[in-house]
């Protein structure tokens, strides 16, 4: 029921994350040019002048230029922080913030916290009312009950523009969206089912109130709160939320209720149902234990007992995880697009019904293949994964829909196909890809060596990718020092990270035999190997991984690319019949490039760069993308001639006698690959849309761009990723930070790459 999961970490690492690069998790960017005085002069004085007269003789317009039509406020007094409880309004501004990153994240939504210094209802009202001309619409966040209900309520009737207390709606739309998937299973219809929930607060009530509004009927719930059985009658602990869903009943208690009941809706407290009371449920029992963040009951207890149960939780450890994600950003995204004035009953249900059908549809092999997702509809799956790229096209369509249909959409939208075509394009889907990526790493942890452990860069990456359940960092160097700086660092185990010291390692004479049998006819004696054990630690931590000792190696804080590329080629091999060389991705809001060799390969010959072009569609599509691949050049199609383009056109003349199965064209410059309007003189060209992939026609070219781009793009290069070893090898650069290089340890051990 919220965006929790069971990803470990310490406080330290939590602590880190936020403050590191930049304080908070949000910026805010301009999204128009800003360099010349001309650009300054209409994005302010005087050029705006010409805009508030337009808006001011037509407020609609507001949506035409500016941001409010796509601007969600996140508002939160903090009297409800998660799990937390009432700890202010400034202490919940990095939920707050974390909520805008998901907007953007999910539904390229943007969006801005707010924080409000009060827990009067009719100022925190007042005070979000007058902000209505700024937004396109209020998510509020984390308002205990009763005065969420009081606060929401009475914007809805102020304000024309969509509102939504997401604890309440956003559980109540995922968990209604599973509710309609274990019925079907079980062959239920909810106008007959029983139900009995468990909690009266927010989103316990929200719930209720949806699955009344979709069929379920009044006198078949049961509410029970912390005095038992909210019955027609009862005066204690009662409110006029409470009473609305009060009925005729002789049950007392949450254990006399359950007897015979189709379904369980939890939203109260860990260990509230016990085994022994689920025995008592109708056959197939569907139990949603939605506490947070541990469960009424777990789903293993709950299956001990009652077998043919179908069970759900907000954890995302178990199956069937409901998780508000699911929802909230598409149904902003939809209600925003056809500038809806509300949120109504009739969108929360179009939502709940578009997952409910996608759980049902089986998942394309593409996107099986980019995301991990080998789900089928059944028990264990009953709601579609949080990261399924599929939910923004599905669910902010239904929602738009919804809007349209029951008359709330301002602008309504004329062309609903090529509206889901838009959303499909708003997002780049390497985003997702590494999220899933991160999740695998975790359900199947590795032990990846990092070679320069006394690099504190290096060492804070490995103490993350430990925190955060990636597997084991294996760590290469001198003993005591690493002890130390992992102290000075915050570690409170040292003792229990595995450190190797070449200097004193049992592994030794191991390692100088196999070494020494690879490098003996290669003019190396065995006093050099021996050497080259105890001294070189990329030596060494390849070693350990040639050995069976780590499962992948990370390093390149200390030398040059091509100096540890040097070190690890004494020990690993190319995979065979496979050209090792680098990619760097290029990460923007909606797109990603891939651009190769960036790192190995001087002059590439015909067959070299038809390889690479072949491998690097691939990774392309392993991130989710339909590969569109360019040979660069400083030539288009021999305009101007030169003598360095027969390798560039021998390797287009290469794919084309095998058809690879992706789209590939050459020799091409960077516009005619990338700009449409260049593309545009170019009508014979077999490229349906601008290129993915970027094949260079030799290692100098390729470096010198990957690294200006790294420089003026930031952090949004990720790499070069090293491809075509036998062993998963990555190598990061000599300015990376910490995140980057935790980024690389994954990716190789999870096998994306490498």
């Amino acid at each position: 029921m919220s965006e929790e999961s069971n990803v470990r970490f310490t406080e330290r690492e939590a602590l880190f994350y936020h403050n590191t690069i930049r304080p908070g998790k949000i910026e805010i960017i301009a999204s128009k040019p800003m360099a010349t005085q001309r650009d300054l002069s209409l994005a302010y004085s005087p050029g705006v002048a010409v805009p508030v007269r337009a808006i001011a003789d037509d407020p609609k317009t507001a949506y035409d230029y500016t941001a409010k039509g796509n601007l969600v406020a996140v508002i939160s007094n903090g009297t409800a922080i998660l799990g937390l409880g009432n700890l202010g309004a400034l202490a919940s501004k990095p939920v707050m913030e974390g909520k805008a990153v998901l907007f953007k994240r999910f539904a390229d939504v943007d969006s801005i916290d707010i924080e409000l210094a009060t827990e009067d209802p009719d100022a925190f009202i007042e005070a979000v009312a007058l902000m209505e001309p700024t937004f396109g619409g209020i998510n509020l966040e984390d308002i205990k009950a009763p005065e969420c209900f009081i606060i929401e309520q009475a914007l809805k009737e102020r304000l024309k523009i969509p509102i939504m207390h997401d604890d309440q709606h956003g559980t109540a739309i995922i968990s209604a969206a599973g509710l309609l998937n274990a019925c079907h299973l079980t062959g239920r219809k909810l106008e007959d089912v029983k139900v009995v929930v468990n909690g009266a607060g927010a989103a316990a009530i929200a719930c209720t109130a949806l699955i009344k509004a979709m069929g379920v009927r009044h006198n078949n719930v049961i509410m029970c709160d912390r005095q038992g059985v909210i019955y027609r009658g009862r005066e204690t602990g009662m409110d006029q939320w409470k009473s609305a869903h009060a009925v005729d009943t002789s049950a007392r208690s949450l254990e006399d209720a359950l007897v015979g009941a189709d379904i369980f809706l939890g939203l109260s407290a860990a260990g509230a149902l016990k085994p022994e009371w689920v025995t008592k449920m109708a056959p197939q029992p569907i139990i949603f234990a939605m506490a947070n963040p541990d469960p009424e009951i777990t789903p293993p207890a709950a299956k001990a007992v009652r077998p043919d149960c179908i069970v759900a939780t907000g954890r995302s450890d178990y199956p069937n995880q409901v998780n508000n994600v699911l929802g909230f950003p598409f149904i902003f995204r939809g209600a925003l697009d056809v500038q809806a004035t509300t949120i109504n009953e009739e969108m929360k249900i179009a939502a709940a019904e578009a997952i409910a059908k996608l759980a049902r549809e089986p998942v394309p092999e593409e996107v099986a293949a980019a995301y991990g997702m080998n789900h089928t509809f059944g028990l264990d799956y009953i709601i579609p994964a949080p990261f399924d790229p599929r939910l923004m096209e599905v669910v902010s369509s239904a929602v738009a829909q919804a809007a349209m249909d029951s008359g709330v959409a301002q602008r309504p939208i004329e062309d609903m196909d090529a509206y889901r075509t838009s959303l499909k394009a708003r997002l780049n889907p390497t985003t997702s890809v590494l999220t899933n990526v991160f999740a695998q790493a975790r359900e199947n942890p590795k032990r990846v060596v990092f070679a320069e452990a006394e690099n504190e860069v290096v060492l804070r990456a490995a103490i993350q990718f430990k925190d955060f359940g990636y597997g084991t960092p294996v760590l290469v160097g001198r003993t005591q020092p690493v002890l130390d700086l992992l102290a000075e660092l915050g570690v409170s185990d040292p003792d229990s990270y595995e450190i190797h010291n070449s200097a004193v390692s049992p592994l030794v004479p191991e390692m100088v035999a196999y070494l020494y049998e690879r490098l003996q006819r290669r003019g190396y004696l065995e006093r050099d190997v021996r050497r080259m054990v105890n001294q070189d630690r990329n030596v060494f931590a390849s070693l350990l991984v040639a050995l069976g000792h780590g499962d992948a190696l990370i390093t390149g804080m200390t030398r040059t690319f091509a100096q540890s590329m040097k070190e690890v080629r004494r020990v690993l091999d190319p995979k065979p019949g496979h050209l090792p060389f680098g990619i760097h991705l290029m990460v923007a809001k909606n797109y990603t490039v891939f651009l190769a060799d960036t790192t190995v390969n001087e002059r590439p010959s015909a067959e070299d760069l038809a390889q690479i072009a072949r491998e690097t569609a691939a990774v392309a599509r392993r991130m989710g993308h339909e590969p569109r691949v360019a040979f660069l050049s400083y030539s288009t199609f021999g305009n101007p001639y030169g003598r360095w383009l027969d390798s560039i056109r021998g390797a287009v003349a290469i794919l084309d006698a095998e058809n690879p199965g992706f789209e590939y064209e050459g020799e091409m410059a960077p516009d005619a690959a990338l700009n449409p309007k260049v593309m545009a003189n170019y009508p014979f060209s077999r490229l349906s849309g601008p290129a993915n992939v970027l094949i260079m026609p030799g290692l100098q070219s390729a470096n010198i761009s990957a690294k200006l781009l790294r420089e003026l793009a930031g952090n949004a290069v990720i790499g070069p990723m090293l491809i075509g070893m036998e062993k998963p090898v990555q190598i990061a650069p000599m300015t990376s930070l910490a995140p980057d290089i935790m980024t690389l340890a994954v990716l190789a051990a999870a096998g994306i790459v490498g």
